[in-house]
């Protein structure tokens, strides 16, 4: 096996961005920041969402977010009726549609 193949691995502290929360969990990140926590000194990595702000596990409904994710999905994505009724209108212009006449045939009497 190669000694080089993998990174290695240690403990680095974590930081919530939005809140300040820290927790030291193992990794093979290997961030140049470093700060101490609890008397030890650790390679730091700033993470912008963690357990203490997810909405999931702090219980609150809201995300804090200028404008949701879903709502920007559906703007950006929402089908817009002017296009579909120029396209509509192209498609007849390309190929006018042929209307049979009706014969009227009288009935001997």
């Amino acid at each position: 096996m190669k000694k080089e193949g993998h990174p290695p691995y240690q403990e680095v502290l974590f930081i919530d961005s939005s809140t300040g929360f820290k927790f030291v969990c193992g990794s093979t990140l290997q961030p140049k920041e470093k700060e101490m926590f609890e008397g030890k000194e650790y390679p730091a990595y700033r993470v912008p969402v963690s357990s203490a702000s997810h909405p999931f596990f702090t219980g609150s409904k809201q995300f804090i977010d200028s404008e949701g994710r879903v709502d920007k999905f559906v703007k950006r994505y929402a089908k817009k009726p002017e296009v579909k009724e120029a396209k509509e209108e192209k498609e007849e212009k390309k190929s006018p549609k042929k209307t049979a006449l009706k014969t009227t045939k009288k009935k001997p009497s």
